[in-house]
């Protein structure tokens, strides 16, 4: 059984400001909660991509069905938008019943739910089974990231929020690889992968210890006099980072949703070489988030380049005259994405207290995945206005240069106030206003 994270010193009220203070957490027993808390962070990827490779053979299953042409599609969307809608209620239980029984649970009744395709014979059965998938989904991924943030502070709790993007990335394209392998047996046979949780889940319950307030490093900064349990939940500057994971997820989410169109709309048909583009800018998610683990700037100081990165990408693509230069434009999109997912998350972790952290969580969950959902709507809709999926990208290339010089603006203020607050210390200064106001 591994030990419990140890209590940690709380740090005075100016660290809030710069990095939080480094408390490295090793061992076998680290290591083991660290890839299950992994592992369950990636079963929400597995129920986005793991059936897409097969919905041309469930279309062909269920031709006479009425409205399948909607339904089937819907069949590989609606997890997503379940967790956008659920991820904050589900925030609410991590907080009152525990992060850790929630888990557990919610690991099982992934199983079941995933694999109930396998004998139902109605499409709306289906679809209706798939929409409770979300609903576990918005527990685990709900649970899984506010124990990392429970288990570990500092840098170190920044570098497993960084790996948790890397390994989301990495699992959906593997996971596509194993739907598309798995659907040679037919379009049932993938929905068995879903079972893998069931090994999770006892895993889970076991060597997962149950966090404590006291195990709390670096919470964000109070009044001294002002008691926990009575102070209020943070929704002001929590909803400034949650609108903008909010437009950062429809940044991210649109290339991997228009790429394809895109490199057709130059004469670019064949398949392979389409996922070979789209691996690679895949490839360059998981690098920005290598680059924000290891470079140890803070996310205030990293978001106007993150943004500024994926405005430049859809810049790029909007312009390009060929293939060769869409893809670049792809990637440094990408490259962007991948710093600010994380940048975005240990922002809204640093502004959440253990007592507050299920429901923030579940918010910030909620807001990227709500993003992801929205996404080829609002794609569509702008192209409806402009004429073309590139001058929509154009379109988003200019806001999000506007907001790379909004947030610029920002982490110049947080600079100067800091500065101030290194020269006069005082508790009710320790967070910057801009940041307070999101």
């Amino acid at each position: 059984m591994p030990a419990s994270v140890p209590p940690l010193p709380s740090p005075p009220p100016a660290a809030v400001v710069d990095a939080p203070p480094e408390h490295t957490v090793s061992g076998p027993g680290h290591r083991l909660r660290l890839t299950l808390l992994m592992a369950g962070a990636c079963l929400p990827i597995l129920g986005a991509v793991l059936i897409a490779p097969v919905l041309p053979q469930m279309h062909a299953h269920f031709a006479d069905v009425p409205g399948v042409d909607a339904l089937v599609p819907v069949a590989l969307t609606i997890p997503a938008l379940s967790l956008a809608l659920l991820a904050p209620f589900a925030g609410v239980l991590v907080d009152r019943i525990g992060r850790k029984r929630l888990l557990v649970v919610s690991t099982v009744l992934y199983a079941i739910l995933g694999t109930a395709p396998l004998w139902l014979d109605s499409l709306g059965a289906i679809v209706a089974s798939r929409a409770l998938v979300g609903v576990a989904e918005a527990a685990i991924m709900t649970c899984s990231t506010t124990l990392i943030g429970d288990y570990y502070s500092g840098r170190q709790r920044d570098r497993y929020l960084a790996m948790q993007t890397m390994c989301a990335s990495i699992s959906a394209t593997a996971f596509f690889v194993l739907g598309g392998a798995a659907g040679s047996a037919g379009w049932r046979a993938p929905f068995w992968a879903y079972a893998v949780s069931l090994l999770l889940a006892p895993a889970m319950a076991a060597f997962l210890p149950r966090p404590r307030p006291a195990d709390q490093a670096d919470e964000p900064a109070t009044s001294a006099a002002e008691p926990m349990a009575k102070r209020p939940f943070p929704w002001r500057p929590l909803a400034g980072t949650c609108a903008l994971t909010l437009f950062g997820a429809v940044l991210f989410y649109t290339v991997q949703v228009e790429m394809a169109f895109l490199l057709d709309d130059m004469g670019v048909s064949n398949t392979g070489v389409i996922g070979l583009a789209t691996a690679g800018s895949s490839a360059a998610v998981v690098i920005g988030a290598v680059v924000f683990a290891k470079a140890g700037r803070s996310p205030q100081a990293w978001l106007p380049t993150a943004f500024g990165l994926c405005a430049l990408g859809f810049a790029v693509i909007w312009l390009a005259p060929d293939p060769v230069v869409l893809t670049a434009g792809a990637v440094i999109n990408c490259l962007g994405s991948g710093i600010m997912l994380p940048s975005l998350l240990t922002l809204a972790m640093s502004k959440l207290h253990y007592v507050d952290r299920g429901r923030g969580t579940g918010l910030w969950t909620g807001s990227f995945f709500l993003g992801q959902f929205i996404c080829p709507l609002v794609v569509l809709a702008l192209t409806s206005t402009v004429g073309t999926p590139a001058n929509a990208l154009g379109v988003l290339a200019l806001a999000g240069a506007v907001a790379t010089a909004a947030l610029a603006l920002a982490a110049r203020r947080c600079r100067r106030t800091t500065t101030r607050v290194r020269t006069r210390p005082r508790p009710e200064t320790a967070t910057c206003p801009d940041i307070r106001a999101g």
